[in-house]
Order: structure tokens, then sequence, then C-alpha cells
């Protein structure tokens, strides 16, 4: 009857897995074309209802077509001469004719210490996705013009924006490749088997396929939008936390084989035992990331049901397909080193020292453990004082960062991307006054009638007000285009904007808008404040209500979220000071902070889900500090696996040459190093040892008796 059952186990397995290779065949090819329904534009990461939108709203009216500025800049090291102006002028015809250019071009602008040209060139904006391809062509045509010692670079906000969708463009192969080869190092060191390392493996690809093809078409429908950013976390969130639960079901199955003699009753048992706690895992993760939905920014509402769906994916193929090879696999799939039961006694002992140390000195452990965390958490003094331009988001210095600096060096260095004001066209020049006055703004001038593009591209010499004739007025506004005498993108720049909004806002009867380039970093950097504020709480919240549910407690939530808050707020400590004083990144995305927190209070929870549900089981059988010991002891080797390799994973992102996923990548492997080794490893069950079965409060076991254990 056994054998019978066993054998019927085994069709079903079988029969699993060729379903799941059948789907596979069909989804992984939708790994390789996410970049085709990607969107990487600028009002991607808008916030609907700030200030910077309303302004974009207004300049369409000024506008035949919406546009955004691709800066040329020609330089010489011995100063421009006439032959170059010629060649720059005749350039700039050819510029014209590039398809997605909007004409006519001004005529070229040359620096006050002559040695630079530049020539603002407007591009079609209404199709973003055609954007980069028109920088490119830019970029080619201007290269023919640079010869004989003239050097030419193309940025401005168009060309940044070619420069970051070719990086994310490229994203799907060097980074999965990398990926996959740190989970396959790893796996291979862990169980130092021939063959185990290809089940996990294998597992986790069919989950980032099936994840693949959900984003693909869902994107594609516009359900979701995906963005290169939520693209290359997808990769490397979908591999980590699938190894990660691979690595839990199979240390659950390894050692349920050592007390049982059918492989087909410890797999059920395995199943049993850890599919709560991967499920919990997985519905914590989800849930988190589902709360960037609040966010403002539609940048952040995109990463978050892209996760989600890379988890659920990866939750469905762990709990189906990952039980089926390990069911064909049986013992063997263990090879050299396949479990029986002799081999019981063997199960943890690596981590019994441990057990030993914390039931000796539980309080001294977690009280020096938490001064640790709390001294590493010092750092985020130094966070506050850093900061992350647009043009600071590369390791490299693409053309749209050369560009800026020539700009930077021989122009103001708003041109070309000016603040722009639309106010009351009968309190212009009160506006034009009041702009003028704010420290920081070079030159105020209206768009003046006949002008089809207003990105800047009026003559800078033009009259009072710097109108080239009569404003253009629409609906009784005119459009001021304020030149700022920084860089678009500095911090200056933004402080510049803030004190120009509140001057222009104080003008009676102008309802003055203050849009453009670096009103729209301004009011991005806002949102950001204001989603950390909105959803660092409501995460909180929800994986409150999943731990109080898998503990049944309302304590042990409370005081397992209380460490990984601290351990977040360690790792920004630590990350911090690492930025600044040893990578020498220039300072953090706004977004940076938010982010960091959902991943790593998201999977820290993880560790913990993983280690307490194993506690509570323990609990209930041997009491609350034997059952501390026992769960430390069989979990500390799996789940300090799976902590390595979710660091290792995230740590793949290092190879893009972008500051914010690198700096994301860093502060997740930290973060979840420090999580495992010191947060769950001792942390978490010295203070659960200590407190005994109050941990447990409210439910039965607060009230069951307990004695020391000393493992």
């Amino acid at each position: 009857m056994a054998g019978s059952r066993s054998r019927t186990a085994l069709l079903g397995a079988a029969l699993l897995v060729v379903g799941w290779l059948a789907v596979a065949a069909v989804a992984g090819p939708y790994a390789g074309r996410l970049g085709e329904v990607a969107v990487n534009d600028n009002a991607a990461f808008l916030p609907e209802d700030a200030e910077a939108t309303r302004a974009q709203r207004l300049a369409a009216d000024f506008a035949e077509r919406e546009t955004v500025p691709a800066l040329v800049v020609y330089t010489r090291a011995g100063g421009i001469t006439d032959a170059d102006r010629q060649r720059v002028a005749a350039a700039a015809t050819r510029f014209s004719g590039i398809p997605g250019v909007v004409t006519p071009l001004p005529p070229p602008i040359p620096s006050t210490d002559g040695m630079a040209l530049q020539v603002i060139v407007p591009v079609d904006s209404a199709d973003g996705d055609r954007t980069p391809e028109v920088v490119g062509e830019l970029r080619r045509t201007a290269e023919q013009s640079a010869t004989d010692g003239l050097r030419v670079a193309v940025g401005g906000p168009a060309g940044l924006l070619g420069d970051l969708v070719e990086v994310f463009s490229s994203i799907d192969g060097p980074l999965l490749l990398v990926t996959l080869g740190v989970v396959l190092v790893i796996l291979l060191v862990v169980y130092r088997s021939p063959v185990l390392w290809i089940i996990p493996l294998l597992a986790a690809g069919i989950s980032y396929a099936l994840a693949a093809l959900a984003v693909y078409f869902l994107a594609k429908t516009e359900v979701i939008m995906l963005n290169g950013q939520a693209q290359g976390i997808l990769t490397v969130l979908v591999f980590g936390a699938g190894t990660d639960y691979a690595l839990l079901l199979i240390a659950r199955y390894r050692e349920e084989l050592c007390h049982h003699e059918g492989t087909v009753q410890a797999l059920f048992a395995a199943w049993r035992g850890a599919a709560p706690a991967i499920v919990a895992s997985a519905g914590t993760v989800i849930a988190g990331l589902l709360c960037l939905l609040l966010s403002s920014l539609t940048s952040n509402q995109a990463l978050g049901p892209v996760a989600a769906v890379g988890i659920g994916a990866t939750l469905v193929v762990m709990l189906t397909l990952l039980p089926a090879l390990l069911l064909l696999g049986g013992r063997w799939a263990f090879w050299p080193r396949s479990p029986y039961r002799e081999h019981a006694a063997t199960v943890g002992r690596l981590w019994k020292p441990t057990a030993h140390f914390i039931a000796r000195r539980s309080r001294a452990v977690w009280l020096v453990t938490t001064l640790v965390l709390v001294g590493f958490a010092i750092g985020l003094t130094q966070l506050g004082s850093t900061r992350l331009g647009e043009t600071e988001l590369f390791t490299d210095r693409p053309d749209s960062v050369v560009a800026q600096e020539v700009i930077d060096r021989h122009f103001p260095g708003g041109m070309g991307s000016p603040a722009e004001i639309f106010t009351a066209a009968g309190a212009a020049d009160q506006v034009t006054a009041a702009a003028r006055s704010v420290p920081g703004v070079a030159e105020v001038r209206a768009v003046p009638a006949g002008n089809p593009d207003p990105t800047g591209t009026g003559d800078p010499g033009a009259g009072p007000g710097g109108a080239a004739g009569p404003p253009k007025v629409v609906d009784g506004r005119v459009l001021l285009q304020a030149t700022l005498a920084t860089s678009p993108d500095s911090e200056s720049a933004e402080r510049t904007v803030r004190q120009l909004r509140v001057a222009v806002h104080a003008v009676p009867g102008a309802d003055a808008v203050v849009g453009g380039f670096t009103a729209t970093t301004v009011d991005t950097s806002d949102a950001a404040i204001r989603d950390r504020n909105v959803i660092i709480p409501v995460v909180l919240g929800v994986i409150a209500v999943v731990l109080a549910l898998l503990l049944r407690s309302l304590l042990a939530p409370v005081l397992l979220i209380l460490t990984v808050v601290l351990s977040f707020l360690a790792t920004l400590g630590l990350c911090a000071l690492l930025f600044r004083y040893v990578f020498g990144f220039p300072g953090v995305d706004s977004s940076f902070p938010l982010f960091a927190f959902v991943f790593l209070v998201a999977l820290g929870i993880d560790y913990n889900i993983f280690l307490m549900s194993r506690v509570r089981e323990e609990a209930v059988r041997r009491g609350t500090r034997a059952g501390v010991l026992r769960g430390l002891v069989v979990t500390g080797g799996v789940i300090t696996s799976a902590g390595i390799v979710l660091a290792a994973t995230f740590s793949a992102l290092a190879v893009l040459p972008l500051v914010i996923l690198i700096e994301l990548g860093v502060a997740v492997a930290l973060g979840v190093l420090l999580d495992t080794i010191v947060v769950r490893s001792l942390l978490v069950p010295a203070l659960t040892y200590d407190l005994g079965p109050v941990i447990w409060w409210p439910s039965r076991l607060f009230r069951a008796p307990d004695r020391p254990d000393h493992g």
C-alpha cells in the first residue's frame, strides 16, 4: 500500500515537472523582452499633484508640440575660431533635418569667454520612446562636425534621458548572468554536491521566466508600469528570494529524511513544516511592496506591483515545482552526503555552541548587540548631508555628464533648462521683477509671440524682459523663463527654485506656477519625503498583522519589528559612511531611504519569520526556552546561507553603472548580512530566551509552564 502511494506520488511529481518545463518553454523568451515594455521617460517620475506637473500641462498650451531640450556644446582648448562657428552653424542646419527635432532652431550661442558654443535642440517628447533615438542621431551628426581639435558633447534633459535608457536597455543580459553565477557558486559551497544545486537554480530560473511573462503582459496592457529600475530589481529579487525559499524547504527536507524511511513521507512532513513560513514570508514581502502603491511618485508605484508579481510567481513555483523535483531526486540528490536516520544527530551541530552561549549569557548578548546596532545607526547623521544630482547618477562619465560639465564651465548653468514661470499677463512685469530679485537667477525673459517652442531657445540678448517683441499670451497667461546661474540638477539650483516660487507666489493676482527641469527634481524630492512619512508606518503595520497571525502573539511582532527597524537604521548609518568616505559617491537619491526600508524590512523580517515560526513549533513541544535553542540550532545554517545568497544576488546590481542601483544593492546586501549574522543569530534568540513565555503574550503559550534549558 505504501509502495503504491509512493509510485503515485512520483508519477504526479513527474507530470508536474513536465508541466512546469512546458510553461518555462513558453515564458522563457519574455525574460529578454521586458525592455520592450519599459518606460523610462522623465514624466514617469513626476508627482501627479505637484506644481511642476501643473506647469507641464500649461507648457503644452504654449507650444505646438511638447519638447525636451538637447544641448549640443562645442569647445576648443585655444578658443572658438571663425571656422568653428561656420562648422557649428552647418551642423545646426543638419540637426534641423533629423526626424523628431522641432524647428526652427535658434542660432548657436557663444560663451562669454569665447571658449564654447552651444546649440539648443528641442526634441519632440510626445513619443518619449523615440527621444533616445533622436539623441543618438544628434550625437552621430555632431561627431561629424567635431574635427581638428573641436570637441562636442550632447547633454541636457534629452541627453540625460538617452544615457539612462541606454543603461537600462542593457540590464537583462549582464545582470542575469552575474546573478546566476553568484547563486551557482554559493549553492555549490553550501551543498557541496554535484547534483543538488541544480534543483534550486532550475526552480529559481523558472520562477523568473514566469515572473517575466506576467510582468510583460501586465505592462503591455498598461495594468502596471515597468521602468528600468524595477526591471533590474525584479531579476535579483526573484533569484534571491527564490533561492532563500528553496534553501529553507531543502533544509527541512534533509532534516525530515533523517527521521523518515520513505522520501514521500519526509517530503510531506517538510512541506507541512516549511510552507507556512515560506507563505508568511512571501506574503509579508508582497504586502510591503504593494504599500508602494500609496506613493505619489509613479516610479515608486511601478516598482511595488512589478516586484510583488515576481515574489508571487516565485512562491507558486517554489511550493509546487521545487517539492516535485526534490521528490524525484530523493536521497540521491544529496549525494555524496545523503541523509539517513543515523545522521539525525549531525543536524545543526555547528550552531550548538552558539545556542549554549545564548543560554548562559542571553541578557548580555541582546544588550550588547543592541548597543552595537545603535552605534552603527549614528552614521545616519551623515546621510542628510549627502545628495545625488541627475548628472551624478552614473559611475562613469557618459556624454550628458561631459556636456553638463562644459556648460557649467562656460555658460550659466541653467541655460537650455530654464525655470518656467506661468503667470497672469497683467502681473507679468511684477513677476519678472520678483524673479530677477532672487539670488541665483541669471536672466528672466518672456517667451515672445510667434515662438513655436518655449524651451529656452529665445534670443538671450533680447530687449526689456528678454522678449523679442510682445510676449505670447495663452488663456490670459504668459510664460517667463528664468535662466539659473548654476547647473539645473545642482543643490544650489534647487534652493534657487524654492526661493523663486516663494517670490513669484507672493505677487498679488499673478497665480504664478513654476516648473521646468529643476522644479521637477524639487517636487520629486518633496514627494519622496512625503512617501517616506506615509508608507513606512503602513509597511510596519502590515508586517505586524502578518506576524501576529503567524505567531499568534501581540508582543512578539512588536519586538521583532523593533529589531528589524534597528537593523535598518544601523544599515543606513553604515551605508552613509561607506558611500561618502569609502566609495566616494556624491550622495544618495531621494528615493533611496524608502526603497532601502521596504526591501530591508520586508526581506529582513523573513529571517525572523523562518526562525520564530520554528521556535514556536518547538516551544509547543519543549517549552519556550528549549524551543528557542532548538529553533536556532536547526535553522541557523539554512538562514545564514539564505542571507548570504540574498546579499550576494543584490550585490550583482554593482555591475550596472548607476549609482542609485549600486547603493541600493550595497544597502540590501549589507543589511541582510547584518540582520542574518547579528539580529537573527544573536539579538532575537537572546531576547526571546531572556523573556521566556512572555514573548507569546497573550496566547496560550504565554501561560504554559517553562523551564531553563541550556541546550
